[in-house]
């Protein structure tokens, strides 16, 4: 084994942004990176900074932090393609010092750049679609995302020597679309909280849905669900947590308001502790969407213990298996009927299914096993090690 070989991988993982607004990847690509520097490699992250925030390089969790000035946000176009020309030679520069590049995301000026880094000085590329595959994904902005995959998107994507997905339904969504790169399943990981769901009797119960306020979360059918049940909801209510994006929770409110629902709150996003006590508080989560290639919010809320409700849109089979929610068709009615015997149920049934939950969460996705996983995948491109069994090649 030479030199090269022995040493431990260098790797940046680059991303466009990392605003909580931008959803779960906020959380796991940092989360990733800090897990990687954990088992010994060598991690860089680099993302554009927020609108207004200055260029920026520090130490976090063992990785090094690089943040490129957004110095186009004023400008509309640019604005929504993300354009940063410090990140765009900033991946240059990073690129000749590194291993394997692996770049979350699609769509935006930052993910061509970095394809196009990696392909200047020859190091293996990774991408993680995050989703954006999907048919539902596909037709938010479809014109725009028309127009990038055939101008760039498409084949700097082809040339990728691997694609990451976090479930084998975002592996069907990459094979759907004619891509043949080999593929790693690797899900995201999760950091389990101290502290459980606790519900005794005496606490007001809700049921939560905390995430981006989005179309493709389905959160219209919740709505509507809910409207349908809340007369005989007793004490309960719902609560709808998290950013949003285009002024989708207002129309959220609009809709409540105008099926006449009094026990919905349409609520702004909420981070750090805050977060985590809005789900131990709640008596059951939904996650209602219309498409998810992971859904980070159902693996955080049965990490606190909460069972969890998940449409057949994301890959949450397993809450029936392992007994720990319900895995329903994408319907508001089957989904008002399952909130019903949800909600019937005592709190020691819940409690219980939300203990199995968090326990499939320690033995399935903690980080350092997801972290080893993919520290295998960058061995394998860049020291041509074996081929790691979460990698496909049909």
């Amino acid at each position: 084994m030479g030199e090269r070989d022995a040493r431990a991988v260098r790797v940046l993982e680059t991303i466009a942004g990392l605003s909580p607004r931008y959803g779960g990847p906020s959380y796991s690509v940092p989360r990733l990176s800090a897990a990687l520097a954990a088992a010994g490699l060598e991690v860089s992250l680099l993302a554009v900074a927020d609108a207004g925030a200055a260029a920026s390089q520090g130490k976090q969790q063992g990785y090094c932090d690089i943040r490129s000035k957004w110095d186009f946000a004023g400008i509309p176009g640019l604005r929504a393609l993300r354009w940063s020309s410090g990140f765009r030679s900033s991946v240059q520069q990073l690129a000749r010092a590194h291993d394997v590049l692996h770049d979350h995301g699609l769509w935006l000026m930052p993910n061509l750049w970095a394809a196009r880094a990696a392909s200047a000085v020859n190091i293996p590329l990774v991408v993680s679609p995050r989703g954006m595959l999907s048919k539902a994904a596909l037709r938010f902005s479809a014109t725009k995302k028309r127009l990038m995959w055939y101008g760039a998107q498409g084949s700097l994507l082809r040339q990728a020597a691997c694609l990451h997905a976090t479930s084998t339904a975002e592996y069907e969504e990459i094979r759907h679309l004619g891509l043949s790169n080999p593929v790693a399943i690797i899900a995201n990981g999760i950091d389990l909280p101290r502290e459980l769901a606790e519900h005794d009797g005496s606490k007001e119960h809700y049921v939560l849905s905390l995430g981006r306020l989005h179309p493709k979360k389905g959160l219209d059918r919740l709505i509507r669900a809910w409207a349908s049940i809340e007369a005989s909801s007793g004490g309960w209510r719902l609560r709808v947590v998290g950013p949003s994006e285009r002024g989708y929770g207002e129309e959220l409110g609009a809709l409540a308001a105008n099926l006449g629902c009094s026990k919905v709150s349409i609520e702004g996003e909420v981070s750090g502790a805050d977060k985590w006590q809005t789900y131990r508080e709640a008596s059951l989560f939904v996650l209602p969407t219309r498409n998810e290639n992971f859904g980070l919010s159902v693996a955080e809320a049965l990490s606190c213990g909460v069972p969890a409700i998940a449409t057949r849109n994301a890959p949450w089979q397993g809450l029936l298996s392992e007994g720990c929610g319900w895995w329903i068709d994408d319907d508001w009615q089957q989904l008002a009927q399952t909130l019903t015997a949800a909600m019937a149920l005592s709190d020691s049934e819940r409690r219980t299914m939300g203990r199995r939950g968090r326990e499939w969460m320690a033995h399935a996705f903690a980080w350092p096993a997801i972290a080893q996983k993919m520290a295998e995948v960058y061995g394998w491109l860049a020291h041509a090690q074996e081929r790691p069994d979460c990698v496909r090649i049909d």
